[in-house]
């Protein structure tokens, strides 16, 4: 049964799983700063952790949950390592997407078998990011997708692309099941259903806008087109140079082709870059942006620097609309939260909150404080502050594909892991 405090609800624990191949049992293991770095990913009833060479599925919420182990095929000879990874979660499918050092880009079942993989680009997949973008005044369109972030590219795949594919893998999977027949081998890319095909951009009507940030500036944007006369593929390595880690900030309507299957394998080429002219930079040396992380209407990013500063950027204005000091090494997260309110908590069978009962906030983790803030979008008051231990790491599940029709309405949550104790807490919505 969960375990409710003033602003923590206990959800699960993982205490009772053998996690020493990852750290555990040294103090502080889990935290954003340890020196081995752990990667971790959350989705409902489930955790995925990483390791350079290991990610490891488990559930928190069900201890008699079968734990499943993952270890990639990773080149010795180049020193291949794990650096990102995600869930995919889609209707009837929930898989785990793995990035590595040398651009590759693997999808997993919840059983450990290996279902894609596929090169990227030669550069380290730093951050995958799955997002939803709903069709309103500033979009003419809906969509969903996954991002590839890496040093100096961005790479967007197509939910839908991801979701056939998986489709199609889980149908001849059950068929050769009942089948005496083998199942066919994987293809020399790695692949049984050719390569998923990338995007490329309209540029004569509409732009898309990347925020980066890195080394040489604190923050750059970007406008990002392609020619159509290049890259008549069917993909989107958009080049912004130079950023240490980029996304996608906003973005409206696109084309796409897909990449016609060849009957033999041709020799493996580099994307060509599509073209992107610089908006505005921030410059500040010896200032280095660190973290970004972007709001649901993407209107609004939290940024973090090497100089313990948070700055909170209107990715449309392209201004600083808000700055906070005094939080090195800190993470960032939106969230919503019911502020203020005269009725009943959200449980309550009176009223079900929507979207527009709930108030923009940013929860913000700074691990050398041992304190957890929220604060009220975009101007407001810190709603609160939480003393939590070194250990702990703040968590937000990942977008869920096909989200975006959701009813009631999900506000989005944040979670907390103490890597010491084990115990998985979400912070309450409701605030009074």
């Amino acid at each position: 049964m969960s375990k409710r405090s003033h602003h923590l609800m206990e959800l699960g624990c993982i205490a009772f799983y053998d996690l020493t191949e990852f750290g555990a049992g040294k103090e502080g293991w889990l935290a954003p700063d340890a020196g081995t770095t752990v990667l971790c990913a959350l989705d409902a009833h489930s955790l995925a952790i990483a390791n350079r060479s290991l990610v490891l599925i488990l559930g928190w919420s069900d201890r008699d949950e079968q734990r499943v182990k993952i270890r990639p095929e990773l080149s010795p000879i180049e020193a291949e390592r794990i650096t990102a990874i995600e869930w995919l979660v889609f209707d009837d499918i929930k898989v785990i997407a793995v990035g590595t050092s040398r651009g590759f880009l693997l999808i997993y079942s919840l059983r450990g078998d290996l279902i894609h993989r596929q090169m990227v680009y030669h550069r380290q997949i730093i951050k995958l990011r799955v997002r939803g973008t709903k069709k309103d005044l500033m979009r003419d369109i809906s969509s969903e997708d996954v991002c590839v972030v890496m040093p100096g590219v961005i790479a967007r795949f197509d939910g839908s692309d991801i979701q056939s594919m998986l489709q199609r893998w889980f149908q001849d999977t059950h068929s050769h099941f009942f089948d005496a027949k083998p199942k066919e081998d994987l293809e020399d890319d790695g692949n049984s259903h050719g390569r998923l095909p990338y995007q490329l951009w309209n540029s004569s009507q509409h732009y898309y806008c990347a925020l980066t940030i890195g080394d040489d500036a604190v923050i750059s944007a970007f406008r990002l087109s392609v020619d159509r006369k290049r890259s008549l593929v069917g993909t989107i390595l958009s080049k912004v140079m130079p950023a240490t880690f980029s996304t996608i900030a906003s973005f409206s309507k696109m084309v796409w082709r897909s990449e016609p299957t060849p009957n033999r394998k041709p020799e493996e080429k580099l994307q060509s870059f599509a073209q992107a002219s610089p908006l505005t930079c921030l410059k500040d040396y010896p200032r280095k942006g660190e973290k970004l992380t972007l709001s649901p209407s993407r209107t609004l990013a939290a940024i973090t620097d090497s100089l313990g500063r948070i700055l909170l950027l209107d990715t449309q204005a392209l201004v600083v609309v808000r700055l906070w000091k005094g939080y090195r090494d800190a993470n960032c997260f939106f969230m919503e939260m019911l502020v203020n309110r005269d009725d009943k908590p959200p449980n309550s069978s009176h009223h079900a909150p929507g979207k527009s009962d709930y108030c923009l906030c940013l929860a913000i983790h700074a691990p050398r404080k041992g304190i957890i803030e929220v604060w009220q979008m975009r101007t407001g008051p810190r709603l609160l502050a939480l003393p939590c231990a070194k250990g702990c790491r703040l968590l937000q599940p990942t977008y869920r594909f096909g989200s975006l029709s959701d009813s009631p309405y999900v506000p989005l949550e944040v979670f907390l892991l103490n890597g010491d104790s084990g115990q998985l807490s979400v912070l309450n919505r409701f605030l009074n």
